[in-house]
């Protein structure tokens, strides 16, 4: 199939558009169903309901850099973090951390005017571009964590800005455009750095659909990686400059050493994997690299407790882990696999636990660890039926939204650069998150995937059932 033979029923003096009246009963949809969730986990819990354990993480550098132009934690200079999401939740929460979730709710309600947006330059179809921001609109994943203080909502929206410049590029084949598009993937990445390989990725797609087109196979990967790389290399020269540490964001080491290697480490030798992390954090320095007086005499001998130098400790742990891996490539393959298949299906209540049911969520987790999906199905409904309910009802909506999306792969009549973007971009998240961050997988991390799997499921709805205008 090529560009040109498309279903271009969305009219080229409307592609610009950012509007249609038909977007409203969506965007009213989408903002009932996130508001109310925000209202009824205030209710239960207060502001503090909406903070994830990660939160103050990001507040602490955003609000450094914003008030004395450094971005540093405790008078270091901060590596874990990269400065988009700190720097937007300091300036949003100028008014008070309230403020800063409406903010944040308000940015997932746009991302459904961004999700048509992408629908209609991939399919040309303002049916299935329609169809698709309704499915988001309720789409659960998206709707628990807008409420809550975590980068994901940002980062989606900036990634969703992305593809759809670059979807524009593939029906106009603008290198403006997709400079635009890059410019858009470099803010994601500071948000995330999940989507650091990406831009590699989407350079080599974008030389082989244009493999035949000698003025652009060569130009349009490159017009790409000008616009993202060069913002990517500043940030890894402020680190080198500041820590000598020349990587992008050291939460890659940090989940690679204490997630990765230590569950590989704990089912290598039958252990637990708290008692593998501890011994990993004394490895590594109590306190990663904290001077303590019980640290092993040996441990003076270890470069990771180098004084306060972050990039010897940042290059100890990266050398362990990967150390950890080559010496068992069947267990990592294996491992890789399972967390790909985990953070494609996992349905992702939790969240909505953690906002409902403040007060019990941590032990409704805890009946589960241990157990398959039946016995721990069946063990929280005998305590919580209406949790057990919520959770099959995350199921069915997951199953459902795959199986409409695999008709509309098949049956949407989908120009193949577009669906590829929508399927490539996927696998890029889902493959990077499970061979990054091992045992600690989660449901968000799936989220940059919804937006494809909510259009390809539009696509498959049938025509019968759907408006055919």
């Amino acid at each position: 199939m090529h560009l040109e033979s498309a279903d271009l029923s969305v009219k080229q003096d409307h592609r610009n558009a950012w509007w249609t009246p038909r977007l409203a009963g969506p965007l009213i949809a989408a903002a009932l169903i996130r508001f109310t969730l925000m209202a009824v986990a205030l209710s239960h819990g207060g502001i503090n309901n909406l903070i994830d354990f990660d939160t103050v993480s990001y507040l602490e550098p955003g609000r450094n850099l914003l008030l004395h132009g450094r971005f540093v934690s405790d008078g270091m200079p901060e590596l874990f973090r990269t400065p988009g999401y700190p720097l937007f939740l300091a300036l949003t929460s100028l008014g008070g951390l309230f403020v800063a979730a409406v903010v944040n709710v308000i940015l997932s309600v746009i991302s459904t005017i961004l999700v048509w947006r992408l629908g209609r330059r991939v399919s040309g179809n303002e049916r299935i571009a329609l169809g698709a921001a309704w499915i988001f609109a309720f789409e659960p994943l998206s709707v628990s964590l807008s409420v809550r203080f975590m980068s994901d909502t940002l980062f989606l929206a900036l990634f969703l800005l992305s593809m759809e410049r670059i979807a524009e590029f593939l029906h106009g084949r603008s290198l403006r455009v997709l400079a635009v598009a890059g410019l858009w993937l470099a803010a994601a990445t500071f948000v995330r750095p999940v989507s650091y390989y990406l831009p590699i990725a989407l350079a080599v797609g974008l030389f082989l659909v244009l493999a035949r087109v000698t003025a652009l196979r060569w130009k349009a990967p490159a017009v790409l990686l000008i616009s993202v790389l060069p913002w990517l290399a500043a940030w890894q020269i402020r680190n080198w400059v500041e820590t000598g540490y020349g990587g992008f964001a050291s939460v890659t080491e940090e989940n690679l050493y204490y997630i990765l290697a230590a569950d590989m480490t704990a089912r290598v030798e039958h252990r637990s994997l708290i008692d593998v992390e501890n011994e990993f954090d004394q490895r590594c320095g109590i306190g990663c690299g904290e001077q303590t007086d019980n640290r092993p005499p040996d441990l003076a001998r270890n470069p990771a407790s180098a004084g306060s130098k972050q990039s010897l400790r940042l290059a100890f742990m990266r050398a362990e882990a990967l150390r950890i891996i080559r010496a068992h490539p069947g267990l990592y393959l294996r491992e890789l696999i399972v967390h790909f298949f985990e953070t494609a299906f996992y349905p992702g209540s939790g969240t909505f636990d953690k906002l409902l049911y403040p007060g019990d969520s941590l032990y409704i987790e805890n009946l589960t660890n241990g157990k398959g999906a039946t016995r721990a199905f069946i063990t929280i409904f005998k305590a919580y039926p209406w949790v057990a309910a919520e959770k099959a009802a995350f199921v069915a909506v997951l199953m459902g939204l795959y199986l409409l999306a695999a008709r509309g792969v098949f049956r949407g009549d989908m120009p193949y650069p577009c669906l590829w973007l929508l399927l490539g971009t996927s696998l890029y998240f889902l493959a990077v998150s499970a061979a990054s961050a091992g045992s600690g997988v989660s449901a968000r991390y799936r989220l940059p995937v919804m937006p494809a799997v909510c259009i390809l499921a539009a696509a498959g709805v049938p025509r019968a059932k759907t408006s055919a205008r």
